[in-house]
């Protein structure tokens, strides 16, 4: 029997009332008609309704959005999802997105039905429209039956009906846990301590919380904290689950990150979602061997991104969905504290929308007072582009390889990117570009680009792409553009890929 969860919302969220989101098995699971439940309740009046959260979305015109998620057990069969829009008596077209989930919804008069039978975030649109809609995260229950198996240190147990602190207390708990662990020997105490977190709101103390290194924090389905986690110096490290990090009531210039992972190694955020954090989903500095798993986050705010990473390596970023009111991936070299290059970054299986900026962003920061960074070996891979929308000049960009403070940027693979028809911007920036908002030098050398099998919609506001370097001591070299298509027509030249090759670019070929 397909079995799927739901996560009623506790008390203290932040609701909204415009969509009716309804999920039950699909009817004929298993080759039945009517698939039936143990006690005869036949499939198709099992509905489950899921409590829908209000997000903000677009900083240059902020509107409120809507998510829900739940979990299923795939594996069993499908799902079918109902999405009625409250307040509409009627509409005539809808759409979910990325298209290359290959959705085609069923509209009725009052509301859309659809088949889910893997696990997936997308974005469910009435009318075209992107500002009012639907994101449903639909996850894998058997991911989840995994992390709530028994066996945890700690049990942080809020009050669903109330609002709770989330404080020092449960650090002094994880460390209790840890000492007794310690007595029973080597083997127990290196485990990470195993901390569940049971469905309620809570509000972080302080706002912020330092997590200890060796600890695994599972969010349960119908988490909801107000405030971030930091990791700051230390190994070893995840946050996992459903929970819902709640930052829309801080000030933009708070600059509080989702989670911010800080000289540390061995870490992972998987499965939370992040709801209009003021600066960054996830910073990382100066990390390695991290690990971004289903990752959903929404922002509107100037900066504020969704990963950015400063001198690290060996990062993976995938199954995310991204909407950013600004650049949804960012890799750079030096920055702030952050000193040293970037290497052995792989973003992969990826919805990116970004209302402001880029969707994938390359090269901007890096330590100019000396000789620059290095940036190499970074691999963007089935990433699927839901919106770009930029009119500065100097930020426009999908795929945007901006190399300054004298950075040196190779080795870079673009492959099987699809991107939707975008409102305003670029496809393709490479360049060593000397911005002066942010580079007090230019950047020294891109090479060895290869961008493979980019699918791009028509009916954009499109403007030419750049491959050009800044001058010939800061050259573009060795960029490789195969594969590409308009619509699924294969481009063969500079022309049909819209695409300028500038000065100081050498050895640039187009292969369809």
């Amino acid at each position: 029997m397909l079995r799927i969860e739901t996560y009623p919302a506790p008390v203290g969220a932040a609701l909204r009332a415009d969509w009716r989101v309804r999920v039950r098995p699909a009817v004929g699971v298993d080759g039945e008609e009517g698939a039936a439940s143990a006690d005869g309740t036949p499939a198709d009046a099992r509905w489950r309704e899921l409590p829908v959260y209000r997000v903000k979305v677009d900083m240059h015109d902020v509107h409120a959005a809507s998510m829900a998620y739940f979990d299923a057990d795939f594996a069993a069969g499908p799902v079918e999802v109902e999405v009625t829009p409250v307040g509409w008596d009627a509409f005539y077209t809808a759409a979910v997105r990325p298209l290359s989930l290959g959705i085609e919804p069923t509209v009725e008069q009052r509301a859309v039905r659809f088949t889910l039978d893997r696990p997936t975030n997308c974005s469910v649109e009435i009318n075209r429209n992107r500002m009012g809609n639907l994101h449903l995260f639909a996850g894998d229950l058997a991911e989840m039956d995994t992390l709530m198996k028994p066996g945890f240190d700690v049990a942080v147990e809020g009050n669903p009906n109330g609002p709770n602190t989330f404080g020092r207390d449960v650090l002094r708990r994880i460390e209790a846990a840890r000492n007794r662990r310690e007595d029973v020997g080597a083997d127990a105490a290196a485990r990470p301590v195993r901390v569940l977190v049971r469905r309620a709101h809570y509000c972080i103390e302080d706002c912020v919380m330092d997590l200890p290194s060796d600890v695994e924090l599972v969010l349960a389905g119908g988490v909801v904290l107000d405030g971030a986690f930091r990791i700051r110096g230390r190994r070893n490290v995840a946050i996992r689950g459903r929970g819902v990090f709640d930052q829309a009531d801080f000030k933009r210039f708070s600059g509080l990150n989702g989670v911010t992972i800080a000289q540390s190694r061995h870490v992972t955020v998987d499965g939370p979602t992040f709801v209009n954090p003021p600066h960054y989903t996830v910073m990382l500095g100066a990390s390695s061997d991290v690990t971004i798993r289903n990752v959903k986050s929404f922002s509107c705010e100037g900066w504020s991104d969704g990963v950015d990473m400063m001198a690290c390596r060996d990062v993976t970023v995938e199954r995310c969905f991204l909407r950013t009111s600004d650049d949804c991936i960012a890799i750079y070299g030096s920055r702030w504290e952050y000193r040293g290059g970037s290497s052995d970054v792989t973003v992969r299986d990826c919805a990116l929308w970004s209302d402001v900026a880029h969707p994938m962003m390359i090269g901007t920061h890096g330590d100019h007072e000396h000789d620059g960074d290095v940036l190499e070996r970074l691999r963007f891979e089935d990433i699927d582009v839901l919106e770009h929308n930029e009119y500065q000049d100097n930020y426009l960009g999908v795929m945007a390889i901006n190399a300054g403070d004298a950075n040196v940027v190779r080795d870079v693979t673009w492959r099987c990117v699809r991107v939707e028809r975008f409102r305003h911007g670029r496809v393709i920036d490479i360049e060593t570009k000397w911005n002066k908002d942010y580079n007090p030098r230019p950047g020294r050398l891109v090479e060895h680009v290869l961008v493979d099998g980019v699918d791009v919609a028509s009916g954009s506001g499109e403007e030419p792409s750049i491959i050009a370097g800044y001058d010939a001591d800061h050259p573009v070299r060795d960029v490789t553009i195969r594969g590409f298509r308009r619509d699924g027509v294969p481009c063969g030249d500079a022309a049909a890929v819209n695409v300028r090759i500038g000065p100081n670019a050498d050895d640039v070929r187009i292969e369809a």
